[in-house]
């Protein structure tokens, strides 16, 4: 199974280094040189890193092949992919794959369902819970601690404290 790890933003310097937005709690791991990832779009891929680098707290990395800032702003916007045994955890328990996610039961505390888990969008702020809901349309609850209090991936099943107003249909 392939999962996003890292979006390719804007070309650095003259040399073929892009910034990356890391899209993995292992970035040590899955964005390490001598790694092969595929890509979004796969016709630019699959690139090798070729080596990484922190600056002004931003991920640069440089890519086989990829010389000049040229080739480097032609990768911007391309999704990288990470190859992953769909059965592989997390080492943090705290922590969760898209995939295990997607298809739960969301239910509230105090045990209305909601809808289920139809994807995860990733924004700059936070990542959003994308629910599909029962009766038609979606909810958009932000994945945090505060808002979905208990993950159980056993029981198939996402609970979730709503402030007042988040799944008013308005």
């Amino acid at each position: 199974m392939e999962l996003v790890v890292a979006r390719i933003g804007r070309a650095h310097g003259i040399r073929g280094e892009v910034s990356v937005e890391v899209r993995t709690d292992e970035p040590e791991r899955r964005l390490a040189p001598g790694s092969v990832l595929a890509t979004d779009p796969p016709a630019v891929g699959p690139l090798t890193i070729e080596s990484g680098r922190v600056h002004s707290g931003r991920l640069l990395l440089r890519f086989v092949g990829v010389g000049d800032r040229t080739a480097a702003e032609a990768l911007r916007n391309t999704l990288l992919l990470a190859e992953v045994d769909p059965d592989e955890q997390p080492e943090d328990p705290e922590e969760f794959y898209d995939h295990q996610l997607v298809g739960l039961t969301v239910v509230t505390a105090e045990g209305d369902t909601v809808g289920t888990v139809g994807e995860i969008a990733h924004l700059p702020a936070q990542d959003l819970l994308v629910v599909a809901r029962e009766g038609g349309g979606e909810a958009f609850v932000p994945f945090v601690a505060e808002f979905v209090p208990e993950i159980d991936i056993d029981a198939r099943r996402v609970v979730i404290a709503p402030p007042p107003g988040l799944l008013d249909e308005d």
